[in-house]
């Protein structure tokens, strides 16, 4: 059985290598016939170029570290409250009822439309950006939180009551267990939702950071360094996840 997972796996790897290799190459070969206008798409050895120029200079690496702190910061939030939240209201049809109208109408607005409100609450400075990517996760946490709740068996919650089990064992002994695949769902959509905002949260006023760095080189026609920054966002963001991922199938397992 375990042989036959490592085959699998690796199967899977080397198809991922293959796709990678293709894209690669014909991004090459484009480039090589001319076939690619350096100002809207440069070629793969000036992104490579470019990645390490920026990566030697330090400028890579100090905008990346930021950007992450603020996206650790937002995502830790979001975590507590939308797991918080999430087992409070899955808990209680009522508090459903009354809270479901309010996360339906604030959720579909994008966090980009928040930027106006967050200057005149926060100002320009560090919190503003960390309550936007905050944004970003917190409902995608929120609502697999509800939704696994939701899904635990009747049978086993009548099984708890019966044997009067305290509200704090009902929670960790059954309802987070019962609930954990749709709460890890919730944390990796959500964690990639935080990556996804942290552009516009450093719209606001920013001098540092991945958005900023993608948003200055915007201005000026750098088309090499956006990609840069939009690549770093992606692999970072992948790494999370993956590690995420482990997490949950080392949990839900156990």
């Amino acid at each position: 059985m375990k042989s036959k997972n490592v085959i699998k796996h690796t199967g899977y790897l080397v198809e991922y290598v293959v796709l990678l290799v293709v894209i690669l190459v014909v991004w090459v070969v484009m480039g090589k016939l001319d076939m690619l206008n350096p100002v809207v798409m440069p070629t793969l050895p000036k992104i490579g170029k470019t990645f390490k120029t920026l990566f030697m200079k330090g400028t890579l690496l100090k905008h990346c570290g930021i950007s992450l702190s603020r996206v650790l910061q937002g995502y830790l939030i979001s975590v507590i409250l939308g797991i918080s939240l999430g087992i409070l209201i899955g808990l209680s049809n009522h508090l459903e009822r009354v809270t479901q109208l309010l996360v339906q109408i604030i959720k579909p607005i994008p966090p980009i439309a928040w930027i106006p409100l967050v200057i005149l609450w926060f100002g320009i400075g560090e919190s503003g950006k960390v309550f936007l990517i905050f944004l970003g996760g917190f409902f995608t946490i929120l609502i697999n939180v509800i939704d696994g709740i939701k899904q635990t068996d009747p049978r086993l919650i009548e099984v708890s009551k019966v044997m009067e089990t305290s509200m704090f064992k009902h929670i960790c002994k059954l309802v987070i267990p019962s609930a954990a695949p749709n709460i890890f769902t919730g944390l990796r959509v959500g964690l990639t939702s935080c990556w996804m905002c942290v552009v516009a949260a450093e719209l606001v006023s920013s001098t540092t950071g991945l958005g900023y760095m993608i948003m200055d080189a915007r201005q000026y026609g750098q088309t090499d360094v956006v990609i840069v920054g939009m690549i770093t966002i992606g692999l970072i963001g992948k790494i999370m996840d993956s590690l995420l991922h482990l997490i949950e199938r080392k949990i839900v397992v156990w």
